[in-house]
Formats: structure tokens, C-alpha cells, sequence
């Protein structure tokens, strides 16, 4: 576990300081991220040599659990925030009970998945459509992969844990560990154990409570080095709760707004929505390079604050901003010079890439504003200030839906569903941006 200690007072607030924080810890927190939607690649990868009607069951099955879990990003998210502030107040022990609490959370919440996933399996899947041919397939992966969601709650509040511990690198390494041992086991009990689908989720659940049990043994040492004390505490959990419920709403707020835009997509046409989907996925990559620093931003902000340096954060802000839109820019200019090559690897239809192509213009130059709202994201989080992040989301929704719902009727098709995205992000990026100018997010001490 590696804590990075502050600097001398004499050099906080100097970019360079900032530069070398925000990189230590962006750029691991950046490589467990790619790492994670490698798991759903490799099932893919394996199952899709068993025929369509299995791979189909995937895709559902997958989805339903990808959105069972992002619900709970919260669990990292508020974990990393609050054991950042207990880290810059000097007390590590406090840091790491309050990262017990919101790994038993994890647990408790992990266990009603599972009673909820279980006997209502048939059931989520044919609400999502599926065929009579896919329908068996899905809910066997679905029952199956459910026991590992526990395991993946608990990946979720140990990584905050550590991030709020200002390590990154742990985090990078299990994941690079879990998705080879992912792709090991479900190749061998796919096609070695003859187990077919059954095979590829109890892959994927081992692979995830084995992450879980290092996780676990890395915060186990810490807090037994530390003296924290190991035991669930109710108020402690209740407490972990209640910081999440905001972040809650901000992610579901979130969901609602992608499910929307697909929606919209599919009324525009098949190859509209082919063309949206290939978007959307490198949209979610670009995200991965932006969260990265956001990441770096909750433990930074939050270190800060508990250690009652209010200009340190302020400066971190200035720095990490300057940060998100340099990002920003890079990734735009690259969306637009590889665009003739990326869409190629998507599809061969000349109707989607001609929808695609400006669609993804407005892409590229919308990623300068996604980097400052990464940016505040992490920032605010990292503050503690989930209670104004939920309503400036839930503002956003109501901005963009009449907007995103018109236009089938307004025309402009894909590139216009697409400015309306870019809209959502120009709302939260001026939400954000008022929030961190007011300086009300500034709350110092070991607790908000």
C-alpha cells in the first residue's frame, strides 16, 4: 500500500507539485480503468465461438449486470473521499475503519443483489427482449455471474479505499491480474470443461472474488499495521450510506440520460443506431482517459481538505482544470485524424459511416468541455459535496430530455442527437464550474 506524504508547505500550490500528484496518480487510475471493460471483451471474445443465440444471451446478461453494478460506483467514489480527508488529517487509523465501513456496505448491498438477481432472472431478461433462442442462455449467465457481485461491490469500496490512500497502483495491478486470470478460466472451463456459457460466468466470478480476497487482504494488513479495527459498525455503514445516496442519484440521473440518447438513436434508424453505438463505445473510452484525472482529483481534494489547506485545494483545482482541457483538446484532435481509420473496425456499411463521420465531429469538439467536467466531477466528489453534484445532474436531465426527444421530430439526425449530448455536457459544466467558483465545496477538517 503506498501513501504519498505532503509536501513541504513551500512548495504546495506550485504546478510542478500539483503535475507530479496528479500524474502518480492518473496514470495507474487510468490503467485499471481500461482494464475493467476488458473482462465483457474476453467473455465476448469466447462465447461468440459457441454460436449467435449464446453470444446474444451474453450481450443481455451483461448489460443487466454492468448496469446492476455502475449503480453502486457511489461505494468508490464516496469511500475515496471520505478516507482522503481521515489521510490529510493524519489519521491513518480513521482512514482505514472508515474504508472497512464501506466495504461491509458492499457486502450488505452485494448479498440483496443477489436475493433480488436470483429468482427474478427469467424475468430481466425477457424484459430486455430477449429471444426465445437467447432467453435460456442469459438467464444462465445471469444466475451464475450474480454470485460474483458481492465480489465486485467489494472491488468497488476497497479501490476507493486505496485511492483515498493516494494509491493508484494496486489497483491497476489486480486488475491487469484479474482480467489474464478472466480470460485463463473462461477459456478453460468454456471449451476445456466443455462447460459452454455456464463456464465463461463461473470464470468471471471466480476471477472477480479473487480480485475481492486481494483487495481484502491489502486493506486486512493495513488496518491490522494500523490498529483499525476490523468489525462492521452500524453507525459507520449508515453513515457510508447516507454519503452515497446523493452520488446515487447523480449516477441514475446519468443512466437515465445514455438510456435516452440510445432510445432516441434507435427511433432514427438502423443505421443510426449502429452508427450511435460505435460512438457511444469510443465516447466511453475518451471517458476512461478523463475519469482517470477525476480519479486523481477525489483523492487529491479530499487529502487536502482533511489536512485544513484550503489554498492547496484551490490549487489543485486550477491545476487539475488546466489538466482536463489540455486532455481535452488531445483527445479531440485525435478523434478527428483517426476517424477515417477507427470507423473501419466498426463496420463495413458506407450508410454508417456516413452518419457516423459528423457525429463525430461534434465529438472531438466537445471534448475540451468534458475535461473540465471530469474534472469538477472529481473534484467535488473529492469535496464531499454529493448533495449539490445529485441536483446539478438531475438539472441536466431536465435540460436534456425535451431537447434530446425532439430531435426525431426536428430532423438532423445523429449529428443533432449528438449536439444534444454536447449540450448535457455544456449544462454540467456550467453547474459544476458555478459550484467549484463559489468556493462553497471548500469544507475543511477530517469530516464534511
Amino acid at each position: 500500500m503506498v501513501l504519498m506524504t505532503q509536501a513541504p508547505a513551500t512548495a504546495k500550490g506550485t504546478r510542478r507539485q500539483h503535475d507530479r500528484e496528479i500524474v502518480a496518480l492518473a496514470v495507474p487510475a487510468f490503467g485499471a480503468l481500461v482494464a475493467e471493460p476488458l473482462f465483457v471483451m474476453a467473455d465476448s471474445a469466447i462465447v461468440g465461438h459457441l454460436g449467435t443465440a449464446q453470444l446474444a444471451g451474453l450481450g443481455i446478461a451483461s448489460a443487466l449486470l454492468t448496469t446492476a453494478v455502475s449503480i453502486f460506483v457511489f461505494l468508490a467514489y464516496a469511500t475515496t473521499a471520505a478516507v482522503a480527508r481521515r489521510v490529510g488529517a493524519g489519521d491513518l487509523q480513521a482512514a482505514i475503519r472508515q474504508g472497512m465501513d464501506g466495504i461491509w456496505l458492499a457486502l450488505l448491498l452485494g448479498a440483496a443483489v443477489i436475493a433480488t438477481v436470483l429468482p427474478t432472472a427469467p424475468d430481466l431478461v425477457e424484459l430486455f427482449g430477449a429471444s426465445d433462442t437467447a432467453a435460456p442462455y442469459a438467464t444462465t449467465y445471469l444466475r451464475i455471474s450474480a454470485l460474483g457481485i458481492p465480489a465486485m461491490l467489494v472491488v468497488l469500496a476497497a479501490t476507493g479505499v486505496l485511492r483515498g490512500l493516494q494509491d493508484t497502483r494496486t489497483p491497476l495491478y489486480v486488475a491487469v491480474a484479474g482480467f489474464v486470470a478472466n480470460a485463463a478460466l473462461n477459456a478453460g472451463l468454456v471449451y476445456g470443461a466443455d462447460l459452454g456459457i455456464a463456464g465463461s460466468a463461473w470464470g468471471t466470478v471466480i476471477a472477480q472474488w479473487g480480485m475481492a480476497a486481494v483487495y481484502l487482504t491489502v486493506v486486512v494488513r493495513g488496518a491490522r499495521r494500523h490498529g483499525a479495527s476490523l468489525r462492521p459498525d452500524a453507525s459507520g455503514i449508515r453513515a457510508s450510506a447516507q454519503a452515497g445516496v446523493p452520488l446515487l442519484v447523480r449516477t441514475l440521473s446519468l443512466r437515465a440520460i445514455l438510456m435516452i440518447a440510445t432510445a432516441v438513436a434507435a427511433r432514427l434508424g438502423d443505421a443510426d443506431i449502429a452508427a450511435h453505438q460505435i460512438i457511444l463505445s469510443l465516447w466511453s473510452l475518451l471517458a476512461f482517459a478523463l475519469d482517470a484525472i477525476a480519479v486523481a482529483g477525489q483523492a487529491i481534494i479530499g487529502r487536502y481538505l482533511g489536512a485544513d489547506d484550503a489554498e492547496g485545494a484551490r490549487g489543485a483545482c486550477r491545476r487539475m482544470v488546466e489538466w482536463g482541457i489540455a486532455v481535452g483538446v488531445v483527445l479531440g484532435i485525435l478523434v478527428v485524424v483517426t476517424r477515417p481509420v477507427f470507423l473501419p473496425l466498426f463496420t463495413s456499411d458506407s450508410v454508417v459511416k456516413d452518419a457516423a463521420l459528423p457525429a463525430l465531429v461534434i465529438v472531438a469538439l466537445s471534448q475540451p468541455i468534458s475535461g473540465i467536467v471530469f474534472v469538477l466531477d472529481g473534484v467535488l466528489m473529492g469535496a464531499g459535496d454529493g448533495p449539490y453534484l445529485a441536483w446539478a445532474m438531475v438539472v441536466t436531465l431536465a435540460v436534456f430530455t425535451p431537447v434530446a426527444l425532439l430531435v426525431p421530430t426536428l430532423g438532423g439526425g445523429l449529428t443533432a442527437l449528438w449536439g444534444a449530448m454536447t449540450l448535457m455536457m455544456t449544462v454540467r459544466m456550467l453547474t459544476l464550474w458555478l459550484r467549484a467558483r463559489s468556493g462553497r465545496w471548500i469544507v475543511t477538517g477530517a469530516t464534511r
